[in-house]
């Protein structure tokens, strides 16, 4: 078996979540815990990105070098600012499959490595360069981060940005069942009428998704 064929394994084993063969496959080779895939994505970042809080946590464990865009994910601050205060421009960069990471930080719910990459110059509008269009205001709404969410909206992030399907932060926030996001995205300006490419509105997605008390208080507006 190629080193790229074991690592492409080991990765799959990440992403279904097989803790003790992932852990076998360690013990047999160390090195990765720091693997990346042909796309440049760390083991880690793969963890994060697949929900595995006990394979990242096992990956960490086993001496994983985190990148900046690992630290970010795994909400290191200690380690974001030790990059970023060697390369002060990273705080404006991107993970290697095109999310900014700001917005990996604020969709995992790290709000001190969040406001740390804004004050090192980030910016919070910047959309993924890899088609989907997320920024740092989509992750906070569809990861459920209301906090992190307001803090955006205050810090300039548009309540009617869209993105996909012609989603837009309220849309998904609907989606979801998020009374409490869809109230503060319409306390800073988010359009209720606005609707998904096939015309679905939030109220809309809260029926479709049987989120009753969304769907009566968008009814009630």
């Amino acid at each position: 078996m190629t080193r790229d064929d074991a690592v492409t394994d080991f990765f799959a084993l990440i992403r279904s979540g097989e803790l003790d063969r992932v852990r076998f496959l360690l013990g047999a080779d160390p090195s990765l815990a720091s693997a990346k895939n042909q796309a440049g994505v760390s083991a880690i970042l793969t963890s994060v990105y697949s929900g595995r809080k006990e394979i990242r946590d096992l990956l960490l464990a086993s001496g994983a070098i985190l990148e900046l865009q690992d630290a970010v994910a795994v909400g290191d601050l200690a380690r974001v600012e030790e990059i970023v205060g060697k390369n002060p421009h990273a705080a404006k960069s991107f993970s290697a499959d095109g999310f900014p990471i700001v917005a990996l930080a604020c969709a995992f719910g790290h709000f001190s490595v969040a406001k740390f990459l804004a004050e090192q110059g980030a910016d919070v509008n910047a959309s993924a360069t890899n088609g989907t269009g997320y920024n740092a205001l989509t992750g906070a709404v569809a990861g459920g981060h209301e906090e992190i969410a307001g803090w955006l909206l205050r810090s300039g992030a548009s309540a009617n940005y869209r993105y996909g399907a012609g989603h837009t932060p309220l849309l998904t926030a609907a989606a979801n069942g998020r009374l409490d996001l869809v109230k503060l995205l319409l306390a800073h300006g988010a359009d209720a009428s606005l609707r998904t490419d096939d015309r679905k509105s939030a109220l809309d997605l809260a029926r479709e998704r049987k989120h009753a008390a969304l769907a009566e208080f968008l009814e009630n507006r």
